[in-house]
């Protein structure tokens, strides 16, 4: 065998091995650190523990986990519909549809990513304060649904879908939106699928506009609440291991369902 090449294989699987390590040590040690006590997650303990049971029942005591998880739950399905159903229409027509203004139009779009949250959080907070939507689910979910990102997303996936369809479909005598329903929705569901996983990943472990926006209890998702357990004056570690690890299985059970359609969603393969 080519002593190069087997040099290169060895990079390769290096690289690789070095990368999983990286991208799976953190989740690991969370998942350890459940089982030990706060006293022994501080002092860097690395093997398990006995204190999992403990840890749970202490979570469950301190947090009213239905609630919060349902909370969660609503704003990341709300805001995974809205910006799926907007910014998949809004890529499709950016795409379908020509006029002179359209490329002008979508690169203002495309410069609204460019602006740092930071700078809206105090105009979004006014303008749901002035209506009313302070400490309300909805105010969390408006400001994303326009997902420039999700529509640079669509757009650039539209380019793949096969325009004889829609020309035929339109022979057919079908209109622009049963086209769009009954053709490019089925055809597009690889990219559908990806951008589902992205948007519900984005909605359920948003923080810092939930954080501003709600301020009761009984509005407060889960990533606020680990937050809140992990800053107290003297936190249980254990118990923000607990919130942590059930606030990351329902992403990591969307990814894992629909990990085959969000490949090809990414690599923007169409059938």
């Amino acid at each position: 065998m080519n002593l190069s090449r087997l040099a290169g294989d060895a990079v390769q699987y290096l690289f690789v091995g070095i990368a999983a390590f990286l991208s799976v040590f953190p989740f690991a040690w969370m998942v350890i650190s459940s089982t030990n006590t706060s006293i022994d997650i501080l002092g860097g303990k690395a093997t398990f523990g006995q204190a999992f049971a403990a840890n749970v029942g202490n979570f469950f005591a301190q947090v009213d986990a239905p609630l919060v998880f349902w909370n969660s739950a609503k704003v990341a399905v709300m805001a995974t519909v809205l910006t799926i159903a907007i910014s998949s229409l809004a890529g499709y027509g950016f795409e379908m549809f020509r006029s002179k203004t359209r490329d002008r139009v979508y690169s203002m779009v495309l410069l609204t990513l460019m602006v740092p949250f930071a700078a809206l959080m105090i105009p979004l907070f006014m303008m749901m304060a002035k209506s009313g939507l302070i400490d309300t689910h909805i105010a969390i979910v408006l400001p994303g649904i326009a997902s420039a990102f999700i529509i640079f997303y669509f757009r650039q996936s539209t380019k793949a879908f096969p325009v004889e369809l829609r020309d035929a479909a339109k022979v057919d005598g079908l209109k622009e939106w049963q086209i769009f329903l009954y053709i490019y929705v089925p055809v597009m569901r690889s990219t559908y699928a990806a951008a589902i996983i992205i948007v519900f990943m984005a909605s359920w472990n948003n923080y810092l506009w939930p954080l501003i926006v709600l301020q009761s209890n009984e509005t407060k998702t889960i990533t606020l609440v680990v937050s809140s357990l992990a800053s107290a004056y003297n936190p249980d570690f254990g118990v923000v291991m607990i919130g942590t690890i059930l606030a990351t299985l329902p992403t990591l059970f969307i990814f894992f369902v629909m990990q085959r359609q969000f490949v090809q969603g990414m690599l923007g393969s169409v059938k």
